[in-house]
C-alpha cells in the first residue's frame, strides 16, 4: 500500500539529489551501448575505467567488429563474464555494421535484436543517447520500487509496467535515475540508511533498516556492492 503519491517521492528524491545521471561515461549512443551491456554484474567505476581503454582501441562499431575476441577479453578482464561480454559487444558491433550501417539504431524493436541487448540495455540507452522515454528496471529500482510500494514483483517487466503506469513518460528517465542513486547511495540492499533517508516520512519501508541518524549517515554514502544490474 503507497503511503505517499509516487511523484512526491519523486519530488523529493530530486531534491535530494539534483544531479542524478547515467553514471556511465560516454560520448555517443555506441559508447554506451557497450559500456551498458559490460555493466552487467561490474560497478561504473570499473567499466569505465575499462571502457576508456576499449574505446581508445576500437572507437567505433566497424573496428570493433573486426577486433579479435582474445585481444577485447585481455581490456574487459576486469569487469567479469568477460568471454560472454566479448562476444556480445563484437556481436552486436557487427550487427551494427551489416543491418544499420554502422549507426546505433534509435528504437527498442531495433535495439533488442543486438546480441546481448535486452529491453533493459535498449532503455538506458534510449533514453540516455536518444532522448526516448523508458523505464529502466535494474536492481535498485526493482528493490526501491517494492520498498516504496509501487509493485509487489521482483520481475522486471513487472516494475517497468507498473512504474510506467504511475509516472508519465516524460518524467521515466530521471525518475529511474533518481530511484537508482538513492538505492546506490542510501536504499542499501541489505542494510538501508532509514535513519538518513530523504524520503523516511513517505516510505511504508522506514522501518526495515538503521534508525539511528548518525549510524545511518556513516553508511549512506558507503558503496561496495557490485551493480548488479
Amino acid at each position: 500500500m503507497l503511503s505517499a503519491p509516487p511523484a512526491e517521492i519523486n519530488s523529493a528524491l530530486g531534491r535530494a539529489y539534483p544531479d542524478a545521471r547515467c553514471e556511465l561515461d560516454f560520448r555517443n549512443p555506441f559508447e554506451l551501448l557497450v559500456a551498458t551491456v559490460l555493466s552487467a554484474q561490474s560497478t561504473d567505476r570499473r567499466v569505465n575505467a575499462v571502457s576508456e581503454v576499449l574505446f581508445e582501441r576500437w572507437p567505433t562499431a566497424s573496428e570493433l567488429a573486426t577486433a579479435e575476441p582474445l585481444d577485447v577479453e585481455s581490456v574487459i578482464t576486469p569487469v567479469g563474464f568477460y568471454r560472454t561480454k566479448t562476444a556480445s559487444v563484437i556481436g552486436l558491433s557487427r550487427r551494427i555494421v551489416d543491418d544499420f550501417d554502422g549507426v546505433v539504431p534509435g528504437t527498442l524493436e531495433e535495439l533488442v535484436t543486438l546480441p546481448g541487448v535486452g529491453r533493459k540495455t535498449a532503455n538506458v540507452v534510449l533514453g540516455n543517447a536518444f532522448d526516448v522515454p523508458g523505464v529502466t528496471p535494474d536492481t535498485h529500482l526493482i528493490r526501491l520500487a517494492n520498498r516504496f510500494g509501487w509493485v509487489a514483483s521482483t520481475k522486471p517487466d513487472d516494475v517497468e509496467r507498473a512504474v510506467g503506469r504511475l509516472f508519465p513518460p516524460c518524467d521515466w528517465v530521471m525518475v529511474c535515475h533518481r530511484v537508482i542513486w538513492h538505492g546506490r547511495r542510501c536504499c542499501h540492499a541489505r542494510r538501508p540508511a532509514c535513519g538518513a533517508c530523504p524520503v523516511a516520512d513517505l516510505c511504508p519501508s522506514r522501518h526495515i533498516g538503521e534508525q539511528d541518524p548518525t549510524r545511518s549517515s556513516s553508511t549512506r554514502f558507503h558503496i561496495i556492492s557490485p551493480r548488479n544490474s
